[in-house]
């Protein structure tokens, strides 16, 4: 901890061999002179001052920053920008400096211990920056190895004090990012507007000392972009003309969102400057192009003018006011719109070039919604102009530049969202999306030249730490993170936040509030879609795992120390106890549903207190996020319910029924939502147990029993005490059922009446169960991990790959690489493939359906395809386009998170096949596959993985 701190996360850095010892920034009450020269960029002398607040954060002693070089300290740390700072340049000079790989980069950065750099100075850290930049993300760098996150203020990371705080030697490089622009969109932002507005300025909806935080996290994180909040209920950005100015002096680049061409917000200020431009009538000018483009084009001249001075990206193109679509009263057609568009984009062009001249770079076009259609449709885009790709709003890159596209100079860049409100479902509460979902689209988008500008949308930037982390991080260095280490850069991200020795454990809390929230986001819960009464009670199964996790996290918080509560609670309690209780209290709604229909009596009332006290628990836990965490400094940023954003689902409904001096048997057996008219079904295969509810139809408590019509039948309890509900478990003892096929009955009796429960039973002995050589048919199907094949073919330099913690199951398999050419015919043969031994025991033609992970390709398609052993291919075809509507296909598709995609293959013989998946288009993901062979109730969730002997074999060890 003297020499390093807590675990650094520095992409990109190149560590030579480092000297024997450290320099000693402080000791002994006494630090070092840090020195900007005054010729430098006003960016880099605020980011040293930075750096002097954090040496005083870690030592309580605050350095002095020099401007000039007279009476420094004999150790000091000289901080500089080639070709701005002499003192910097001259060590280059004199080669005692390595700027290899660093001068004449962008953003690049070298820090070292340089001997005798000055008179009087008889050693120093130096860190010099490429540009202005540069040398800022070097100072940052610097302030991370001594021990202080760039989320210490946004996430209340605790810096660890200590007297002697020293820094490695070096030295250390940090090469030019893998994208140029990489920054963000604060978007939806009700929640931070009201807390700006409550704990910074009281004055304004999002203002200058708002930005200042932001700006600061941004280089810290080592972006570079930002798009400013928008919506009607903030303050536009340029409505505080210290905004601008600051933005520029802390080196962020201001651009604009795709709505809001030329840096102007047309929430508020288009209506004011059509109030002072009214037509000639006196009627209101509107904002369409092909009605008022003088008053338009004077909107746009106006903002760049008055911006011209700063860094800026400008937003070429036009869409209506506030995110609406283009608006052309006079083009109805589309070669018509085409014409406007290509029209306005010139006479943008004259604008910039008249009012800013060269500086007027980056240039963006954002083909979003309706724009990506024109765009398709024609509408030409000058070379130097960046093409910005848009996602679906739910993390699918609709399309991939063309060969074409990606040879352009201004080259092309994405918008991409881990936070959206819009259709066919928000989500804005929680980070959700998991972080290997996003580095297979940023990856793939990078290996098609995707690497101008990289913007994410992060809502209101709280709850979204984890995934702005990983964006910003692999923007930096896309080579860093790969499918088999991806998960690593969570373990390194929680070392960082809470010390190494937790950071294993936090990453697997997080991977799974991953993955579970893959199943369904917590945003995305709603009644009846998870059956409670298939497979074991899968929304059972879901509750479990989510109270499994939440325990884990309450157990590490009880290990942490007290100054890092705050920092845990926003950054993994608070998110996976929200979460659990989004679905708790929806699973308790619809257990209280299913109560109804079965005819309960006090159960239906037990279900519906359950549901409202789950509800007014998760009204308490972010009320102590508002008002007790951090002492209140969070007051108003999180809040699942905002008045103008629907985030989140609220309480459901429930039903209730007058209690009554009665009681009355009531069974449920598994896979029924009443009755037993469905048997319970057993094979020696999975071995698996099955449910049965025994419930009460009144109020007042009965006892039960039950019995079993064989003796190697077991049940988890014979006998009880009902008032709404027992589970009772049935499995049975292999070692004691005959070989064979068997049928068995257990009954339940109580409160007068009795009710038996059919049991079917298949043994094929313990010899047939170890010889088995794949996965076993049984219940009437056969469900397969993907990741699970046992043989993987590569083929015309395309291949699968296993890829962690993507999907709903822990591993995926993806087509690789994203850029390699769809395969359309002799898929057997030239399609790279992976194959599946399986075991039936039936014969016929059967649905096999595939779950894929959404995946887009507007000019194209989104394709793969299966075959058993040397049978024909069938192809399967996915959604490929984003529709943007409520209630098809492509709605299903991201509010689930897969699209399954069923066709059918025929099974002539029983016994061993195999089963190929093959590569069509590139870059697809499959999570699962399923082959119903009769039987197979209609689930959202796939069955639990089918027996496979490898598998039990590892479950044993």
């Amino acid at each position: 901890m003297a020499i390093a701190g807590v675990a650094p996360l520095l992409p990109g850095i190149a560590v030579a061999a480092p000297e024997q010892d450290g320099v000693t920034l402080v000791h002994d009450g006494a630090a070092v002179d840090l020195f900007v020269d005054q010729a430098d960029d006003p960016a880099v002398a605020r980011a040293a001052g930075d750096l002097a607040a954090d040496l005083e954060r870690v030592s309580g002693v605050r350095p002095r920053l020099r401007r000039t070089t007279s009476g420094m300290s004999a150790t000091a740390v000289l901080i500089g920008t080639i070709g701005a700072s002499p003192i910097i340049d001259r060590l280059i000079a004199e080669g005692r400096l390595d700027t290899s790989e660093v001068a004449g980069r962008w953003e690049a950065s070298v820090t070292q211990v340089v001997e005798r750099p000055l008179p009087g100075v008889a050693r120093a850290l130096v860190i010099a920056g490429s540009d202005r930049r540069g040398t800022v993300y070097g100072i940052y760098d610097t302030s991370e190895r001594i021990g202080v996150s760039p989320w210490y203020w946004w996430a209340d990371v605790p810096v660890e004090r200590r007297a002697t705080v020293s820094v490695e030697a070096g030295p250390f490089k940090r090469r030019e990012p893998s994208v140029r622009y990489r920054g963000i969109f604060i978007n939806d932002e009700q929640n931070l507007t009201t807390w700006s507005h409550r704990t910074q300025e009281r004055d304004k909806n999002i203002g200058p000392e708002t930005y200042k935080k932001i700006f600061e996290l941004l280089l810290r994180l080592k972006a570079n972009y930002l798009w400013p909040a928008m919506h009607p209920y903030s303050d536009y950005f340029n409505k505080h003309r210290e905004n601008a100015r600051l933005a520029h002096e802390y080196g962020i680049v201001v651009g604009s969102s795709h709505p809001e061409a030329l840096l102007r917000n047309g929430v508020h200020e288009w209506q004011p400057w059509a109030e002072a431009h009214r037509n000639p009538n006196g009627s209101l000018p509107e904002y369409d192009y092909t009605v008022n483009p003088g008053v338009i084009a004077e909107y746009w001249r106006a903002r760049a003018r008055q911006n011209a001075a700063y860094e800026s990206c400008w937003t070429i193109g036009m869409r209506g006011l506030h995110d609406s679509a283009f608006q052309t009263r006079y083009a109805k057609t589309v070669p018509e719109k085409v014409a406007v568009m290509n029209r306005i984009i010139t006479d943008q062009r004259r604008i910039l070039a008249e009012e800013v001249g060269a500086a007027a770079s980056p240039q963006i076009f954002i083909p979003y919604k309706e724009v990506l259609d024109l765009y398709n449709a024609g509408v030409r885009v000058p070379e130097d102009i960046t093409l910005v790709w848009p996602d679906d709003n739910h993390g699918n890159m609709r399309q991939m530049p063309n060969s074409a596209e990606r040879q352009r100079s201004g080259g092309n860049g994405l918008y991409y969202h881990i936070s959206y409100w819009g259709t066919p479902k928000s989500y804005l509460w929680l980070d959700t999306t998991q972080i290997t979902k996003v580095w297979q689209e940023l990856r793939r988008a990078y290996e098609h030249r995707v690497d101008r500008v990289w913007v994410i949308n992060v809502g209101d930037i709280k709850s979204i730490e984890a995934g702005l982390s990983f964006c910003m991080d692999l923007a930096w260095d896309v080579h860093r993170w790969g499918p088999d280490n991806i998960e690593e850069f969570l373990v390194e991200w929680a070392g960082q936040q809470f010390g190494r020795q937790h950071g294993r454990e936090i990453a697997a809390i997080r991977t799974e509030f991953y993955r579970l929230a893959a199943e369904r986001r917590p945003e995305f819960v709603d009644r009846g879609s998870i059956s409670l009464v298939h497979h074991g009670d899968e929304a059972g199964g879901r509750m479990a795992a989510y109270q499994n996790l939440l325990e884990r996290t309450r157990a590490l918080g009880r290990q942490l120390p007290p100054a890092y509560q705050d920092a845990f609670y926003e950054l993994v309690q608070y998110p996976v106890h929200g979460a659990y209780l989004m679905n708790l209290k929806y699973y308790w709604a619809d257990c209280n549903a299913l109560a109804a229909r079965q005819g309960r009596g006090a159960g239906v009332n037990r279900y519906a207190d359950l549901c409202h006290a789950a509800h007014a628990e998760e009204e308490a836990l972010t009320r102590r996020y508002n008002t007790e965490i951090a002492g209140g400094k969070w007051n108003g940023v999180v809040n699942p319910y905002p008045s103008e954003i629907p985030k989140a689902p609220g309480r459901p409904n429930v039903v209730r029924v007058r209690p009554q001096n009665t009681s009355g048997l009531g069974v449920a057996a598994e896979g029924n939502e009443t009755g037993a008219s469905r048997p319970l079904s057993f094979s020696s295969y999975p071995r698996d147990r099955r449910f049965v509810d025994v419930f009460n139809t009144g109020f007042l408590s009965f006892t039960w029993r039950a019995s079993a019509s064989q003796p190697w039948v077991q049940v988890s309890s014979t006998s009880g005490t009902v008032t709404d509900q027992v589970r009772v478990w049935v499995s049975i003892d292999w070692g004691r059922v005959p070989v064979g096929r068997h049928e068995a009955t257990v009954t339940f009796t109580g409160a007068g009446r009795s009710a038996s429960v059919p049991l079917r039973v298949t043994n094929d002995g313990e010899q047939a169960r170890t010889r088995a050589t794949g996965f076993v048919e049984a219940h009437g199907y056969v469900s397969i991990d993907a990741a699970n094949f046992h043989r993987r073919v590569p083929r015309g330099g395309a291949d699968w790959r296993a890829v962690r913690g993507l999907g709903r199951r822990r591993v995926a398999v993806e087509a690789v690489p994203s850029t390699a050419a769809p395969i359309t015919g002799d898929l057997t043969t030239r399609s790279p493939e992976l194959s599946y031994r399986i075991q039936f025991t039936s014969t016929g033609t059967f649905p096999v359906t595939v779950f894929r992970l959404p995946s887009l390709d507007a000019r194209g398609k989104r394709r793969l395809a299966i075959a058993l052993d040397d049978g024909p291919a069938v192809v399967l075809s996915g959604q490929a386009i984003a529709t943007g509507k409520h209630d098809d296909v492509w709605a299903r598709n991201v509010t689930e998170g897969v699209e399954k995609l069923t066709g059918s293959l025929t099974v002539t013989t029983p016994g061993d096949h195999v089963l190929r998946l093959l590569m069509v288009d590139p870059g697809m993901v499959v999570d699962q596959i399923v082959v119903n062979t009769g039987g197979l109730p209609a689930s959202y969730l796939a069955p639990p993985e089918s027996y496979h002997p490898e598998a039990a074999d590892r479950e044993a060890r």
